[in-house]
């Protein structure tokens, strides 16, 4: 333990912790911009820099470690001139039309120049314009870039993919597209993880909401829209609701408002999913397809993006099963379109999703008859949703908990804990193993790839089930920098397995890159505990008991792998050139 002083308030703390933690530890506040735990302590931003009793130049807290004896001053008219005189120098390189800004009230530098009372910017305004291809689902403004490093340093050490590099030196040092390259020819997986770490509002996903406004507005048009589950996990954190109060049925309400014709759940379609993707684990199990790779599943279309261009060769070991997003879609512009006797082309399908990935996997291409369209037609993140209640002036206090629209209604808790890591395979294992069996398992049997089982340092959990005399090997694991250890363990032959899950987001969905941005908060697992919860509250939990599901096999698909239900619930991946 090491005796200092921080303020003039005697403080014990363990040795090597940072001035930052200490001073953090004893609830006393220092700003930074640029740090991120174990991820980027680099003191880029100098907006962290304390005064040190005995030394003449400033130091930063985020990277220096408490010492015996420090006397330290967070806030003294050196401090304060030094903070002010830095954060007026970013502001100079920064466009400061904070009102057309999608970070407005939820940014990191608008809040210190705030607590500093900043009015007015003495230096000259410089802003670096860089060219972006607006219609890329991720956009890059460089006159927001405050250089900070963080979307290089969460790209490189969490995500695998250094998307992003350094530039240029001295007051030209600026951030772009590793190798001058154009981001869309880039191996970028669109996971968004780079957005929602950004302090500022330099990355943000393209805004489609006007479409969706739009599509509403056309008196042709039978708008539709689907609910993801890990959605309901983090919609009412930026409108004040809590967990409980801020239920997937009152989504569907402020959708009803705005003018959708139609909502639903897509929890629905991740029962079918698991139906789908379930029975074609057993087959492709059973015929001993799998003796050498596992296979892997496609719910996530960021981990898709990267199998595509990191590991080629592994694409032909995903499930050809479409995600819960893309299924729906397939069934709103064929089953539901016959139900209502309209035509496809009148359908127009939106999607409300936690992921920036998704708007791009919406580009996937539907085939089926006369009909050659896209499965879905737009893709809204969360972040969007809340923006369109906003522009709508629905009060959050006045939305009611309504049900979805009939006939996919039912859900199951299989389906909710899609959104959490772990959720599909555990969802996965419930129906396989009554496929296998012809009753079910105890509900909680295979919490084991749960993320409580996870070894933190790889972001992996592994269980072997054994069903009578069959053992399958599972593996879920979380995060891309991750997913590469585990893939290239599996290549040398050091780890074999029957059937892995991957999200490329750190804890699943819920901490996708287009759910609410809580500036260096990470609360992707707190928010799986929300969709846990509602699966142990659930009236059913098995995917193949939900009775809207069986009726639509019953009705429509026949049964799971049929030709039917191949030809519009799956897919043929392709290699990324």
């Amino acid at each position: 333990m090491v005796n200092i002083t921080i303020n003039g308030k005697k403080i014990l703390v363990k040795e090597n912790t940072t001035i930052m933690k200490a001073a953090a530890e004893n609830e006393i506040p220092i700003p930074s911009l640029c740090y991120l735990k174990g991820i980027n302590e680099i003191g880029a931003c100098r907006v962290c820099m304390v005064e040190l009793e005995g030394k003449d130049k400033l130091i930063t807290s985020c990277n220096n470690v408490v010492e015996e004896g420090m006397v330290i001053y967070t806030n003294s008219p050196k401090v304060r001139k030094h903070r002010r005189t830095t954060v007026e120098l970013i502001l100079s390189q920064h466009d400061c039309q904070c009102v057309t800004c999608t970070r407005s009230g939820n940014c990191s530098l608008q809040k210190i120049a705030n607590d500093l009372n900043i009015l007015s910017i003495p230096f000259k305004t410089e802003l670096e314009i860089q060219k972006w291809n607006q219609n890329f689902p991720l956009i890059r403004d460089s006159r927001k870039c405050i250089k900070c490093m963080r979307c290089v340093q969460i790209c490189e050490k969490v995500q695998g993919l250094n998307i992003w590099d350094v530039e240029g030196t001295g007051s030209r040092t600026t951030v772009n597209v590793s190798n001058n390259g154009k981001i869309e020819e880039s191996n970028c997986s669109l996971c968004g993880q780079c957005i929602t770490h950004c302090p500022v509002g330099a990355l943000r996903e393209r805004d489609d909401t006007e479409k969706i406004w739009d599509a509403i507005a056309d008196k042709e048009k039978i708008v539709i829209a689907q609910v993801a589950p890990a959605v309901r996990a983090a919609w009412g954190e930026e409108l004040g609701l809590t967990p409980k109060e801020a239920t997937v049925g009152k989504i569907m309400d402020s959708l009803k408002r705005m003018g959708v014709d139609y909502v639903f759940d897509t929890t629905f379609s991740a029962d079918l999913t698991i139906m789908e993707e379930g029975n074609e684990f057993i087959k492709r199990f059973t015929g001993g397809e799998l003796k050498d790779r596992p296979m892997f599943t496609s719910c996530c279309p960021a981990w898709i993006r990267f199998i595509k261009s990191q590991f080629p060769h592994l694409v032909k070991q995903l499930s050809t099963a479409k995600s819960p997003q893309q299924m729906f879609g397939a069934v709103m512009k064929t089953y539901f379109a016959e139900r209502l006797g309209v035509s496809p082309e009148k359908i127009y399908t939106i999607s409300v999703m936690p992921c920036v990935a998704k708007k791009e996997e919406r580009e996937m291409e539907l085939f089926y008859g006369e009909y050659a369209g896209h499965d879905i037609d737009t893709v809204i993140t969360t972040r969007e949703l809340v923006k369109m209640i906003r522009s709508a002036h629905i009060r959050p206090d006045t939305l009611q908990d309504i049900e979805s629209d009939r006939p996919m209604q039912e859900i199951t808790g299989a389906g909710v804990i899609f959104g959490a890591t772990g959720g599909v395979m555990e969802a996965a294992l419930r129906s396989a193993y009554y496929l296998i069996k012809g009753e079910n398992p105890p509900v909680d049997a295979f919490k084991a790839v749960r993320s409580q089982g996870f070894n933190d340092n790889e972001g992996l959990a592994e269980a072997d089930f054994i069903v009578d005399d069959i053992k399958v090997r599972t593996a879920v694991v979380s995060g891309l920098g991750n997913t590469r250890s585990l893939l290239e363990k599996i290549e040398r032959g050091e780890a074999q397995y029957d059937f892995v899950e991957v999200m490329a987001c750190s804890g699943g969905c819920v901490g996708g890159g287009g759910q609410p941005i809580h500036d260096g908060e990470e609360l992707a697992f707190e928010r799986g505990k929300n969709l846990y919860y509602l699966d142990e509250n659930a009236k059913l939990r098995f995917s193949h008991e939900n009775p809207d599901i069986v009726k639509l096999y019953e009705e429509y698909f026949e049964e799971p792998m049929s030709h039917k239900s191949h030809m519009l619930l799956h897919t043929k991946h392709e290699k990324r050139e």
